[in-house]
């Protein structure tokens, strides 16, 4: 709870009511829309700082800078391989490991 106006706001009560209760239907969708923001934010900060424009890194992948796009703006998901492709293409490396 986060006090405002010496009034008392549920943020628990907010998140129910703009995207649905924990565990429905609408509540995980909204998760995985916040998830597919995230991704697209990190590739899109990771193409530029190597460097790339959308069009190299475009080239770099053989997609079309219209894909790179979308997929910053989340509209795209990649499949696991692309991203495989982006990284190196950006001259990084995914690495998979276990959860502290």
């Amino acid at each position: 709870m986060h006090k405002k106006d010496n009034q008392i706001y549920d943020v628990s009560a907010e998140l129910a009511r703009e995207f649905g209760e924990v565990g429905s239907e609408s509540r995980e969708q909204a998760i995985a829309h916040a998830w597919e923001e995230y991704n697209a934010q990190i590739l899109l900060e990771a193409r530029k700082n190597a460097g790339l424009t959308q069009a190299e890194l475009a080239a770099r992948i053989g997609a079309d800078k219209g894909y790179i796009s979308r997929l910053e703006r989340g509209l795209t998901i990649p499949t696991v391989s692309t991203l495989y492709k982006i990284a190196a293409a950006m001259g990084l490396v995914v690495t998979l490991q276990p959860a502290q």
